[in-house]
């Protein structure tokens, strides 16, 4: 059976390891559909528990609405937790936590 878009993210999401994090519009890319960065966020709105979907961010390194984790502050206490880098500017380190997984993973979906 074929999985569904957000089922794809979901899976995407739970192999996102401790101290990296994925921007959405990377999750859509490597789930099938690149254009879909915001149907990846109303995915992660409906997520299942134990998800960690605070390792998501915007495409700019910037953490997701205050509405999402408990706010920018728990989210980004829970990526500080992890050893997730911050910028000056707040944002997370692109450069040195962006998420690249190998091609072996990426079979999994």
């Amino acid at each position: 059976m074929e999985q569904t878009f957000p089922q794809r993210i979901y899976k995407l999401v739970s192999l996102i390891p401790k101290g990296k994090v994925a921007t959405y519009g990377q999750l859509a890319l490597l789930a099938g559909n690149p254009r879909a960065s915001r149907i990846v966020g109303a995915a992660l709105a409906k997520a299942p528990s134990g998800l960690p979907c605070h390792r998501v961010l915007y495409r700019d390194g910037s953490l997701c609405c205050d509405r999402a984790f408990g706010g920018k502050e728990v989210q980004r206490g829970l990526l500080k937790r992890e050893g997730v880098l911050f910028l000056p500017t707040g944002q997370v380190d692109l450069l040195h936590c962006l998420w690249k997984p190998d091609n072996s993973l990426l079979e999994l979906l």
